[in-house]
């Protein structure tokens, strides 16, 4: 992991010390580095295959399945109670409903992911049962990243994938939230409030940097593993395909980056 640089500016302290602003100031050089990536700016121009949003959607489903079930058993925490939105924010449900409606009703038993995936999995829940407060890092990072892109990038991914409906595309799709705006300045204002000793902030913020690092190797694992188990490239793709052999599978994890972590337009919340 990278080691976490100054939140602050100076020592005037330009940051401030609400938590939401600096989380994002010592994430700063992390996010840049995920956003500019040659897979993330792909990914915007809409280069993407339905057999990648099917790896892409097993890798979300397995990271917020362990997110979700760690929010739930802490949701009366005093750092995760402020912050605590399941009927807001939840994305779980929707990533079964995209599974199943890409994978059929046996989807559970067609989830691949890499080594990647599980250890950022074993790090939520880690800090789920020995430090709670440092999931406020990870809750911040994922959903109002998910709510500032999700409309863009779900209107992206129906065009690229040519659907004709929503179906599939559950998980952009924040149907509790009526104003994604003054919601976030809701949720940043729940986050600020949270009471953190000194030790916990700065280990709330090596967190959020810890975040990106972990987002970065499922991006070096889902690029090993989609290059051993491509098909010959005269071998014709299928639906029910979930590595395929198109030149364009590097941009799958362009996509986990994206969504996961940083989403479009995080950094104007």
């Amino acid at each position: 992991m990278e080691t976490m640089k100054s939140a602050r500016k100076n020592d005037t302290g330009d940051v401030g010390c609400d938590l939401s602003e600096q989380i994002k100031a010592a994430t700063k050089d992390n996010h840049v580095r995920a956003e500019n990536t040659q897979l993330m700016l792909s990914y915007q121009k809409g280069q993407i295959t339905l057999p990648q949003y099917k790896v892409l959607l097993c890798s979300l489903y397995e990271i917020y399945k362990a997110l979700e079930e760690e929010l739930d058993r802490n949701s009366s925490h005093p750092a995760v109670a402020p912050i605590y939105f399941p009927q807001e924010l939840a994305r779980l449900e929707s990533l079964e409903r995209d599974l199943e409606h890409f994978f059929g009703s046996d989807w559970r038993k067609r989830v691949i992911v890499p080594a990647a995936t599980h250890r950022y999995e074993q790090r939520l829940r880690k800090i789920g049962k020995k430090s709670p407060e440092l999931l406020v890092a990870h809750a911040y990072t994922r959903y109002l990243g998910d709510l500032s892109g999700g409309q863009v990038l779900g209107k992206i991914t129906q065009k690229s994938l040519g659907l004709s409906s929503k179906e599939g595309l559950s998980f952009f799709s924040f149907p509790g939230v009526s104003s994604p705006n003054r919601f976030k300045q809701l949720y940043r204002s729940r986050m600020n409030s949270i009471e953190l000793t000194e030790e916990q902030r700065k280990a709330a913020l090596q967190e959020a940097v810890d975040a990106f690092e972990l987002n970065i190797q499922v991006f070096d694992d889902l690029q090993k593993m989609l290059t051993v188990t491509a098909q010959p490239a005269d071998q014709s793709e299928s639906k029910a395909s979930a590595f395929p052999s198109s030149p364009i599978m590097q941009f799958t994890v362009g996509l986990c980056v994206a969504l996961t972590t940083v989403g479009v337009g995080m950094y104007a919340l």
